[in-house]
């Protein structure tokens, strides 16, 4: 693990933009980088000075491309598009969503072809160091110039405007820079346009909705293995010969885990012989379904790392006589994965309430409605229609936002991405989907204890053990919200996954196997 990461030099990645926004590394500017970034400040100069038309350096901006900006009002020009762009609605996005965009951002204008000046991005860093997060609306964004009203909104405390949580408050900018003993920066051409050009708060929503879809994921994957102990599942599903002559990476991996969970079980072993021909789907094709899943998350993981590297501001600076206005701030590379991370994300959930459904319905020697005395006790009848709600919701949210364009900019911008929609509906997913995967767990615990006195093997035990440390085995109806709110955050802390992994690694079992770099947060 590297000490200190160079922006603009090092390559960035999911895990280190994550460790950057939290604290746990830190981002640095180091000489070589200091010059790059002053040289590009000073093409910029160059180009003022000489009178050469160049789009939002001396240009007005959108359908005012065409209009020319006097010298002495170049300066203005960045304090205005930071004020008339800052046009966001809605709650405030997370923090640590706002404070990788400002960790990207850093990274993005380190390249040096933004013309931004050192004393901004020292700025940026200032905020990065010392927690102080700008407050950002959730909504505002069509993803094609960038993320243009969210990152105005991030970047109106460089000039001493907009809100900042400091101190585990929100709080006027202007009135923090005081306390600290700041002075708000003094933006100079073309640096307003760099800071909110660019795709950062899509990227940001991409990078944080990794981490959650990799827990979720690997969450799904014990969850699902305990649930087929529950119901006396067969485990020959999961032969690596089948899925070698069917050889995605996605479905051999969950194959794997799911039989490392599995192996020298005692449930399994005690229905050997039971003469059942073959599982429901849910049960069977949990490699199949689960590792699309996955092959989605690698998907997106893969092109999140190209745009973590990219530089998506406009116009781009490759010295004061060669400029080019593109379209690298457009959002669809990203928004289209986003939405397909979505679906993925919604089919985990669409599986899980099946299981759910099988293990009340009074199967393969349970109890109809997972408890004994059903009648006087309604039992887990209820917590499948909550499941059976999340389903339907993720359901109306994997409508691909980037199926959609409305033009924005009097028709200059008349093909959007609408990006920041994907990247906000695939979180919401994920919200459904750890509730949804908290029920099942809860199901799944309940089904095993059934089946006591056998046993499953050392993983699942270590998870069902940790399960009843929270919530016990229930013998007649109680207020079940309470236990489904505290196997969530089982799951959220990532602790679930945590327990998993400890006792695979104490009985010197890989539950990755050799496609632990392939599909891993790096």
């Amino acid at each position: 693990m590297i000490h200190q990461f160079k922006y603009g030099i090092d390559q960035l990645t999911v895990a280190r933009a994550l460790d950057i926004a939290a604290g746990r590394l830190t981002g640095v500017l180091v000489p070589e980088v200091i010059a790059r970034i002053n040289a590009s400040a000073a093409h910029v100069q160059a180009i003022v000075a000489a009178h050469s038309t160049v789009y939002g350096i001396n240009t007005g901006f959108g359908p005012l491309c065409d209009t020319k900006i006097s010298e002495e009002d170049t300066r203005t020009l960045q304090y205005n598009i930071l004020q008339s762009h800052s046009v966001g609605i809605g709650n405030p996005i997370p923090e640590m969503v706002a404070r990788v965009m400002l960790v990207t951002k850093v990274h993005a204008l380190a390249q040096g072809y933004s013309g931004a000046a050192l004393s901004t991005l020292e700025r940026i860093i200032w905020h990065i160091e010392h927690q102080v997060t700008p407050v950002v609306p959730e909504k505002g964004s069509v993803g094609a110039s960038g993320d243009l009203a969210p990152l105005s909104h991030l970047f109106l405390p460089l000039i001493g405007l907009g809100e900042v949580y400091y101190k585990g408050q929100k709080q006027p900018a202007a009135a923090v820079l005081q306390a600290e003993g700041l002075a708000p920066v003094v933006l100079g051409p073309k640096e307003g346009l760099a800071l909110i050009n660019g795709t950062q708060f899509i990227l940001s929503f991409a990078v944080t909705a990794l981490q959650r879809m990799h827990n979720a994921l690997d969450a799904a994957d014990i969850i699902g293995a305990l649930s087929l102990e529950g119901l006396m599942g067969t485990a020959r599903p999961f032969d690596p010969r089948l899925h070698a002559i069917r050889p995605f990476p996605g479905n051999q991996l969950v194959a794997h885990r799911l039989k490392t969970m599995l192996d020298n079980s005692g449930i399994m072993d005690a229905h050997a012989d039971c003469g059942r021909v073959q599982d429901p789907y849910s049960l069977r094709c949990m490699p199949q379904v689960h590792g699309a899943s996955r092959t989605a998350w690698h998907h997106l993981r893969e092109l999140t790392v190209i745009e973590l590297n990219a530089v998506t501001d406009n116009p781009i600076i490759f010295s004061a006589e060669d400029t080019i206005s593109g379209g690298n701030f457009h959002g669809q590379p990203l928004a289209m994965p986003l939405d397909y991370a979505t679906v993925a994300a919604a089919e985990l959930g669409n599986i899980a309430d099946r299981r759910c459904y099988m293990m009340i319905e009074g199967r393969y020697g349970l109890p109809k409605l997972l408890i004994e005395d059903a009648g006087l006790n309604s039992g887990f009848m209820i917590p499948q229609y909550t499941t059976a709600a999340l389903v339907t919701e993720n359901k109306t949210l994997c409508f691909p936002a980037s199926a959609d364009s409305v033009p924005t900019s009097l028709g200059q911008e008349d093909h959007v991405s609408m990006g920041s929609i994907s990247g906000r509906k695939l979180h919401q997913v994920i919200d459904n989907l750890e509730y949804i995967l908290a029920i099942e767990l809860l199901y799944a615990a309940q089904a095993v204890d059934f089946r006591r006195p056998l046993k499953s093997g050392p993983i699942l035990e270590a998870v069902h053990s940790f399960v009843r440390q929270t919530v016990s085995f229930a013998a007649k109806d109680r207020i079940f919200a309470l236990d489904i709110k505290q196997l969530h955050q089982l799951i959220v802390n990532q602790s679930l996954v945590k327990v998993a992994n400890d006792a695979a690694l104490t009985h010197h079992l890989s539950l990755n196997g050799i496609y632990h770099e392939q599909f891993g947060i790096y």
